[in-house]
């Protein structure tokens, strides 16, 4: 997706050895229990399943990011993280779009997260998205302790993005 005068950022593949400093200090900005360096590189260690996107702006080289899991005919959402000062801009809708839609075009039909029940922001987004509320994981999160809601994606639409 090239950026324009309405879509000021531009989504492309997370590259490790020039996002990943960005990509950490978002998360720890973002999560009480944020993943480690380590929990990144074994996760982008998985090229045959991992779909690691960030949305780059003329102010940021990493707005935000999402990382997920292509699996057979499944997109598993892993992780999405936006820049508290880009938030409410369409930089999360945008990589999980884009997620979307690469994955559509590998095959994906359906599209699963969790996240948190008190997360209202996100709840919203994925809502808007078409995700819907399937169960719940009791306990899933830590500091603090929380329960997830499990939200699918029956069809994963196409959304007419580029695709790497």
């Amino acid at each position: 997706m090239e950026p324009d005068r309405l879509t000021p950022w531009k989504v492309e593949p997370l590259v490790p050895g020039r996002d990943l400093d960005e990509v950490i200090e978002i998360e720890k900005r973002c999560f009480t229990n944020p993943w480690t360096r380590e929990m990144f590189m074994g996760e982008l260690e998985r090229a045959d399943v991992v779909r690691a996107y960030v949305a780059r702006t003329a102010g940021w080289a990493v707005a935000g990011y999402c990382s997920a899991w292509l699996v057979a005919d499944e997109l598993h959402v892993n992780n999405l993280a936006v820049r508290p000062e880009c938030r409410r801009s369409g930089v999360g809708r945008a990589l999980v779009e884009h997620a979307l839609d690469a994955a559509a075009g590998e095959g994906a039909r359906r599209a699963t997260l969790e996240v948190r029940r008190s997360n209202a922001p996100a709840l919203r987004l994925y809502e808007r998205l078409g995700f819907k509320a399937a169960g719940v994981r009791r306990g899933y999160y830590t500091n603090p302790r929380e329960d997830a809601l499990i939200l699918w994606l029956d069809v994963v639409p196409r959304c007419g993005l580029e695709t790497p």
